[in-house]
């Protein structure tokens, strides 16, 4: 089963969107545990050559770009996993450059698969915690409902100069 993890603050220039789709060793409550992404959590996806894509409210026919078709690009940073998502000229695109130069839109989540062995779970005290070390990353999305609060958007409508900007967004794996 795919798992669905959010984080906010995106940003648009109408061309371009820049951040973090997840960020490395940030704790996030979902409810009945905590989870942290660990460093390298992402490492094979990205090496894998795997067509990932980014969504719109991991909508499936809200298509914004794949690795596959180098309109998104991906790299994990020691802060995390840094994308770059060159918006189509579609309906999908425009609205969604829109909503995050109001700030409507301003986070981002991900889909995944935990991969064997890829968590650890341990009990601290109260409360239960889940490490992800090792995921088969399928999507990031764009959404104005991020689970992790640190992950960011940004929008820019000349090249990208500078190192990503924050974006949260893509962790899903089996729930």
């Amino acid at each position: 089963m795919l798992e669905v993890r959010s984080t906010g603050n995106l940003r648009s220039d109408g061309k371009t969107l820049t951040g973090y789709a997840a960020i490395f060793n940030s704790e996030a409550d979902l409810g009945g545990f905590v989870e942290v992404i660990r460093n390298g959590a992402f490492r094979k996806s990205l090496d894998g050559g795997s067509n990932i894509r980014a969504l719109y409210h991991h909508q499936g026919d809200a298509l914004l770009g794949t690795t596959r078709g180098r309109t998104l690009q991906l790299r994990e940073d020691a802060k995390g996993l840094a994308f770059s998502l060159a918006l189509p000229d579609t309906t999908h695109g425009r609205d969604l450059a829109v909503l995050v130069d109001r700030g409507d839109v301003a986070g981002c989540s991900f889909g995944f698969r935990v991969r064997d062995g890829g968590d650890r779970w341990e009990q601290r005290g109260a409360q239960l915690v889940r490490e992800l070390l090792d995921v088969e990353l399928a999507e990031i999305t764009l959404t104005s409902d991020p689970a992790y609060a640190d992950t960011t958007v940004a929008l820019r409508s000349r090249p990208h100069q500078q190192a990503f900007v924050d974006l949260n967004r893509y962790w899903l794996e089996t729930v």
